[in-house]
């Protein structure tokens, strides 16, 4: 595994650095932290210097989490400056997110890769299906539901973020807008949670990838490769404020059309991967 080529090394920097670029964009213009595409990319990098399959999407996802962090934060504090976030909402599913997070990374340690590739591409496709052809259409009430119903939720996108690498953003977007919330308010809020979700999948999957360590590539911490979040998590953390600037420029129903293509894409991606 650390007989690489030159050359493909170069290649390999480069994929990290356009992808931490494209995942700042995206970051801050969908509240996702980016995850959604850090996944897939890793995806093809660590398949290429010969990372093992059954530990690949797990070293994906906590290198994703890893890289998230800085991105998350950057993305929030620019969504925040502009008013639009739902602190309420943020404070309240904070604890059951971090509840979830850590129950997902546990299930890192005992369960397959094709368990958290299937997760990934059914939650993009779900989500992406809503915002292209469901829209404002299909909803489930005007109000939030009560504290203990949004504490659920909070648990639940916190378990589903750590198995699919993602910050919450695109699961809390879509439920925030099944309440009828703009969808700039529920991109600003989502990447309120892309910060503790990030912060405890990243310690949690370096907690459960130490068992694997052998069959890891060099310089990783459990399931977080440093090298990905080394080069990754500037160019992302930088390129963040671009992306959420995009989204407070972009009318409604195009950030949600340019949402579910992002996403249809994604899901499309890691799926192919999880059949061939």
């Amino acid at each position: 595994m650390l007989d690489v080529p030159v050359g493909e090394l170069v290649v390999l920097v480069l994929a990290i650095a356009g992808g931490g670029v494209v995942t700042g964009i995206l970051a801050g213009a969908f509240g996702i932290g980016g995850g959604a595409v850090l996944v897939p990319v890793l995806f093809e990098i660590f398949r290429l210097i010969g990372v093992d399959d059954e530990v690949r999407m797990q070293l994906c996802i906590g290198t994703s989490l890893a890289i998230i962090v800085p991105t998350a934060f950057r993305s929030y504090k620019t969504h925040k400056s502009k008013g639009m976030a739902l602190q309420d909402v943020v404070k309240l599913w904070t604890v059951p997110v971090v509840i979830g997070v850590v129950v997902g990374s546990a299930l890192a340690v005992v369960a397959p890769g094709e368990l958290f590739k299937t997760v990934f591409a059914v939650i993009q496709t779900t989500i992406a299906i809503k915002m292209l052809f469901l829209g404002d259409r299909v909803f489930i009430a005007e109000e939030l539901p009560g504290p203990t119903t949004m504490r659920i939720y909070g648990g639940v996108i916190g378990l589903l973020s750590a198995m699919m690498g993602v910050g919450g953003g695109a699961m809390a977007a879509m439920l925030l807008t099944l309440y009828k919330r703009p969808i700039h308010n529920a991109v600003a809020t989502s990447a309120g949670l892309g910060v503790p979700i990030a912060v405890t999948g990243t310690l949690g999957y370096m907690l459960a990838g130490i068992p694997h360590m052998g069959d890891l590539p060099p310089l990783s911490v459990g399931f977080v490769s440093v090298i990905g979040f080394v080069l990754m998590a500037p160019i992302s953390t930088y390129t963040a404020k671009f992306g959420a600037l995009i989204a407070h420029r972009t009318s409604r129903r195009h950030l949600e059309v340019a949402f579910g293509v992002f996403l249809i894409l994604t899901a499309a991606r890691i799926l192919y991967s999880a059949i061939t």
